[in-house]
């Protein structure tokens, strides 16, 4: 495993992954009627796509760190930026055409490119760092920070939805991130982890969670079209 990598942020971010595949599952199942939940508005649900996003974005935090971490490594951050940007505007494109009335416009990809640019001007900074990210998520809980704003603003002009599959809001996430980039200053990722069979199968996710990210939902949406199909 290369020296810039550590299993503990790989398998945090393989566990969350393997969640994500468990609700995409579930939405899945709910939305061609195999079982009847209530998965957007249910608080449960809500609660455990909460816990996922946490997971994933702590770990961007952290990940901004080790990938520069003496100086701004721009090559890779301009590599990494030109990736995320490409897999974001698929993932829009392709919303837009399974379901016009609530595309992507903002999701946890698209979110992800833009808090791993802004999050570069806190490293190094670790405790105002983490001072920004914990006020961040106190003032949006007590009502006095969100982004409802914005969308007003930009629906008319981009034609955005009224509703969309998978907002992730800049506040109070981006509180979240910051979090991520104060353990990874302060390397509390590392913690001595032995590897095992097991263990590697899990960072193995973690490795190549974009590409998985990218590509699960589609398959198993494929499949409940053909199971459908060959029903009718």
């Amino acid at each position: 495993m290369p020296s810039n990598r550590y299993i503990e942020v790989d398998l945090v971010r393989g566990f969350a992954l393997l969640l994500m595949v468990v609700f995409h599952f579930s939405y899945d199942l709910n939305h061609f009627g195999y079982i009847d939940i209530e998965i957007r508005h249910g608080l449960d649900w809500r609660y455990f796509r909460y816990f996922i996003l946490t997971l994933f974005i702590m770990t961007v935090g952290i990940s901004l760190v080790l990938a520069n971490p003496t100086k701004l490594n721009y090559k890779k951050v301009s590599q990494r930026a030109l990736k995320l940007l490409i897999a974001s505007s698929l993932i829009t494109v392709a919303s837009y055409f399974m379901n016009p009335s609530m595309w992507i416009y903002f999701g946890v990809i698209h979110f992800i490119l833009l808090g791993s640019l802004v999050g570069l001007l806190f490293l190094k900074r670790p405790y105002l760092t983490l001072a920004v990210g914990v006020v961040i998520i106190i003032l949006y809980n007590l009502g006095f920070a969100n982004m409802h704003w914005l969308h007003n603003v930009l629906q008319e002009p981009l034609h955005l939805p009224p509703h969309t599959e998978d907002l992730v809001q800049f506040v109070p996430w981006f509180g979240v991130l910051l979090i991520g980039i104060f353990i990874g200053e302060n390397k509390w990722y590392a913690l001595g982890l032995k590897s095992n069979p097991f263990f590697e199968g899990l960072a193995f996710l973690g490795q190549h969670a974009l590409i998985i990210y990218l590509v699960h939902q589609p398959i198993l949406f494929g499949i409940f079209e053909l199971i459908k199909m060959a029903k009718a």
